[in-house]
């Protein structure tokens, strides 16, 4: 069993999923419609197959009305995804700033260690 931040990144790892959320972010859509743009390199199995896995990733949501099937985007998976990569930025982010003041202070003892020796630095 997979758990959700694993789903969500599944299904994020794919460019047409990507680009199906991207243009669910402007606001809902049927599904003929969100189909559309992929109907040139795709067929329309293909393409529900993808909307089924942003369904049980939980970022698409699908409502059914009659003949019309509404999609939309559920935000709270990609706030989760974002959140959990936020956490390593911020260390990162820390650890790099750690490099930064190492190299500036490894550079100033070189430049100090050239000006004993006698060797001019520019």
């Amino acid at each position: 069993m997979q758990d959700e931040l694993s789903s969500t990144f599944a299904a994020l790892a794919d460019p047409t999923r990507r680009a199906m959320l991207a243009q669910l972010s402007k606001g809902e859509a049927n599904v003929s419609d969100l189909a559309k743009p992929f109907l040139k390199d795709m067929s329309l199995p293909a393409v529900t197959k993808h909307l089924k896995v942003l369904e049980k990733a939980g970022l698409v949501t699908k409502t059914k009305d009659a003949q019309y099937r509404s999609c939309k985007i559920n935000p709270t998976p990609l706030k989760d995804a974002t959140d959990w990569i936020e956490e390593f930025r911020a260390a990162w982010e820390e650890s790099f700033d750690r490099l930064d003041e190492y190299l500036k202070e490894i550079q100033g003892k070189n430049k100090t260690k050239g000006k004993s020796h006698g060797r001019k630095t520019k």
